[in-house]
């Protein structure tokens, strides 16, 4: 086997794959769209199922890439050698292309030519068959004449070797393992056994069956191959082990660890444990918060998930002496020194990832401290009882009130002997969720189950006629309260209404759905959203705002003229955007998706590295440049292959059918579009860049305003300059040269201040080198000067551990109240058994406080003054029994 690091593992999997063909599609969010019915993306090939299931996809057949994935339905398991609640998932795709026979090589190929296995050590399992389907006899046969031992090929059941949904595309799969040099565990020895002989290396799933809800498989027209492996389980055992906590990706963060709880790594089970959860759920923590989605801590959904994450880090940080800083450091190791590269938006969202972790730590410490006293009050009304359970409500309580996850509760009571009614927890939250339902935004409960739209005669559709104008005359079809359809809904009764014509653009390919009225003879409909809804329907989403509205009724609708105009700014600049990018940067700008509402437009597009000042500055010129000349927008309806003759810019991953939208402003943009747009670009007045921002590897993003907006952003601009002005009483030009003369004096006053407080508290710490002692055979100097600070503190005992050459250097001082010590040691008291942050968490203890740090270095803080002469003592006794 040959050695890999992550990175390096990274790329030898695409490459592989794009010698054979393969485009890279590169990774989404973890964070997921809400089509499968899930939080986050779990597997690799969740993001590919519309075109697994048939859909075509615009990159071709041959696809692969490297998806980051969340999983916490094992959460419990992580603190072992292998599980982790984040993970790479290595993949590739044949979309009806190759089958079998090229999978089975290629496998094989990247086995023993890439990773560099020995082919006598590899086997490989294969569907058994059963009364459903046949032996896979083809897959084991491709294997085989691939490289793999006729004898290491394991028939396995369709609970081992069978992938499928309830219903439509499955097959069988074939997983591979390494075999180790060791005798079988028994007679029933072979993949999938526990002893840890065969150890997992991925997966080929072969979709060529479909199966009918009746339960009955016919062959698939287009036959799929679905390949997985796992980043984080291959990399620890191409580099020897089976510890994924001992590879690459977390190596940093348990040295950290190690250096500064003062623990080995696998010494004590316990510890070693606390260390991988606490890596793990900050590396996971971290990737939700960088990631395109920004995900916040929350009660509810994914953000519930990450606040679940970080809190039980904080816990077990909490038993290794870790404080909040200990916790930022780590996450600062995961996003510069181990995925910086990888994943470039966790450098750009550096101070968003550490603000939210500072901001949710802070949160929960806070609330922890008055929790665990009421969890204590719990457990001692329990003790003195027969009833070893925390009810539900309880349970849900402490969660509710304090923050407390079920499980960190689940987790404290089991060591105290008790056990938690988790059925009652899951009573009392659904009760809250009850009460928050009933003030749920309405359009978000209604998109939400599509099936009551089934019951619609599949002739109820709605024909698009606001391209050209704003108002319509239609007739109402169909109404839903978002449970049921009915025939009317009264005055202030939210709901959403269908009609057969519209001028309302629905919310599709980035642009926002339109906002207005449907105004009948009997009432009138405010329209807050509209969407598109199945069978080619466009829902109208709002409430009654006067008398009712009737199924059946005519009706007038009415597009909002500003709104609409608003976004029509932003939509048509951003077309002029894209042009002006491939202008700048060059024709590899792609578009990767975009955003446009009354109020702003995003675009996101293909670029390797973060766009100048200068480059920013000129895109943005040339779109007002455009802006200025007054190019007419025209639009044609035409086949998508003439469009492509055309040279029209299509956008990725968008599904465009035969006919298609063009959409030409001037000679200078032209575009496939469906979105509205201004009639020529003079209308969009004004282009302001707001910002540029790295999102992913490899994709940038630009946010800007058009129009009125681009007046109200300078206007704000001038207000805060403005004040700035005020507050540093100086006139707004002359404010930069007057901030930049202040900025100087700060640092000569800070560098003045710093050298006064140095010279206080060595005034105050007089001679004290005759207060050395020896214990031990190690120097101990010990003092305790008042009214130093810890800046001040650290300085002087940095000064007397080069004084005393070799030892330990323990001070202690009264500074507003409280107490501020620092403990540090030489390399050759450390040698002799001294520990720093050992003996801080002691003698913090003696003034009402706590602390720790390294061996050779410690600080810590207490509240009681009055116990400082006894924290001298301490040190000394502690000293003599580490050096004894």
């Amino acid at each position: 086997m040959k050695q890999f690091t992550a990175d390096e593992l990274r790329k030898a999997w695409k490459d592989f794959y794009k010698e054979r063909g393969h485009v890279d599609v590169g990774a989404v969010s973890l964070v997921s769209d809400g089509s499968t019915g899930v939080l986050f993306n779990v597997a690799g090939m969740q993001p590919l199922m519309p075109y697994l299931l048939g859909q075509k996809h615009p990159k071709g057949t041959r696809l692969c890439n490297v998806q980051g994935c969340v999983r916490t339905n094992d959460i419990d398991s992580v603190g072992d050698k292998s599980h982790v609640t984040f993970f790479e998932m290595m993949g590739s795709w044949s979309l009806g292309d190759y089958f079998k026979k090229e999978r089975c090589q290629w496998s094989y190929e990247l086995l023993t030519e890439v990773l560099g296995f020995d082919a006598d050590h590899l086997a490989a399992t294969v569907f058994q068959g059963d009364d459903n389907a046949p032996r896979d006899e083809e897959s084991a046969s491709y294997r085989i004449e691939s490289g793999f031992k006729k004898e290491n090929i394991f028939y396995l059941p369709a609970s081992d070797n069978w992938w499928g949904l309830e219903y439509g595309p499955c097959g069988p799969d074939s997983e591979m393992f390494y075999v180790a040099d060791v005798p079988d565990c028994g007679p029933d020895c072979g993949p999938g056994c526990s002893c840890g002989k065969y150890t997992e290396l991925g997966n080929d799933v072969f979709m060529q069956y479909e199966k009918h809800k009746d339960g009955k498989l016919t062959p698939l027209a287009q036959k799929n191959v679905d390949t997985g492996w796992g980043l984080e389980r291959i990399l620890a055992f191409l580099n020897g082990s089976k510890d994924v906590y001992m590879t690459d990706l977390f190596l940093p963060v348990i040295e950290y660890i190690e250096k500064n709880a003062g623990i080995k790594y696998g010494e004590d089970e316990e510890k070693t444990r606390s260390m991988r959860i606490l890596a793990d759920h900050l590396r996971t923590a971290v990737m939700l918060i960088g990631d395109e989605a920004r995900l916040t801590p929350s009660n509810a959904g994914a953000g519930y998930v990450l606040r679940r994450l970080i809190r039980r880090a904080i816990r077990h940080g909490r038993l290794l002496g870790f404080k909040k800083e200990n916790l930022v450091d780590i996450a600062a190791l995961y996003i510069h020194k181990i995925y910086g590269e990888s994943y470039p938006l966790l450098k750009q969202n550096r101070a968003f990832i550490i603000t939210e972790l500072r901001n949710e730590i802070m949160r929960f410490e806070s609330a922890l401290e008055n929790g665990m006293k009421e969890l204590d009050k719990i457990f001692v009304r329990k003790q003195s009882g027969d009833d070893h359970t925390i009810d539900g409500r309880s349970a849900f309580y402490l969660y509710d009130t304090f923050g407390f996850p079920l499980e960190l509760t689940v987790e404290l009571a089991s060591e105290k002997g008790f056990s938690v009614d988790e059925k009652g927890f899951t009573e009392a939250m659904e009760e809250q969720k009850q009460k928050a339902r009933e003030n749920q935004s309405f359009s978000a409960d209604l998109t939400n189950d599509m099936s009551v739209y089934d019951g619609l005669d599949p002739d109820v559709k709605t024909v698009f006629d606001g391209y050209e104008r704003l108002t319509v005359k239609g007739s109402i079809l169909a109404i839903s309260n978002g449970k049921e359809l009915i025939d009317s809904l009264g005055l202030g009764e939210e709901g959403t209404v269908i009609t057969d014509r519209t001028t309302f653009y629905a919310t599709m390919g980035g642009q926002k759905g339109d906002e207005g009225r449907i105004v009948t003879l009997d009432g009138e409909f405010t329209v807050k959203e509209t969407v598109k809804l199945p069978g080619d329907r466009t829902g109208h989403i709002g409430v009654v705002s006067s008398g009712v509205i009737k199924k059946g009724d005519n009706a007038s609708l009415e597009v909002d003229r500003a709104l609409r105009t608003a976004t029509c700014r932003n939509h048509s600049a951003t077309h002029l955007l894209q042009q002006a990018l491939r202008t700048v940067l060059g024709d590899g700008v792609e578009q990767q998706g975009s955003y446009q509402d009354t109020q702003r437009t995003r675009f996101d597009f293909s670029y390797s590295q973060a766009m100048t000042d200068e480059e920013i500055k000129r895109a943005e010129q040339i779109v007002n440049e455009k802006i200025e000349l007054g190019l007419q927008v025209d639009t044609k309806i035409m086949s998508l292959e003439d469009a492509k003759k055309t040279g029209a810019m299509a956008l990725f991953g968008e599904k465009y059918g035969e006919e298609v939208r063009v959409v030409n402003m001037g000679d200078w943009s032209v575009e496939l579009c469906g979105g509205t747009h201004v009639g020529n670009t003079r209308e969009i007045k004004y282009f302001k860049i707001l910002s540029e921002s790295g999102i992913s590897s490899g994709v940038r993003r630009i946010e800007a305003v058009t129009g009125d907006n681009v007046i109200k952003y300078y206007k704000g601009v001038e207000s805060t300059l403005m004040e700035a002005a005020g507050t540093a009483k100086s006139a707004p030009a002359e404010l930069a040269s007057h901030i930049g003369k202040l900025m100087k004096e700060i640092k000569e006053l800070r560098s003045e201040n710093e050298s006064l407080k140095s010279k206080a508290a060595k005034d105050a710490l007089g001679d004290v080198m005759d207060n050395v002692k020896e214990i031990g055979g190690v120097k101990l100097l010990t003092a305790t000067p008042a009214g130093v600070d810890m800046n001040g503190l650290r300085e002087l005992s940095d000064e007397l551990k080069e004084k005393l050459s070799e030892g330990v250097v323990v001070l202690l001082s009264e500074y507003n109240g409280k107490v501020n010590i620092v403990i540090s040691a030489t390399d050759g008291a450390v040698k002799k058994g001294a520990h720093a942050g050992n003996l801080i968490k002691e003698v913090a203890g003696c003034v009402g406080g706590g602390g720790g740090g390294r061996p050779n270095m410690a600080q810590a803080g207490g509240k009681d003054p009055s116990g400082i002469a006894d924290a001298v003592k301490k040190a000394e006794e502690l000293l003599a029994a580490q050096v004894g």
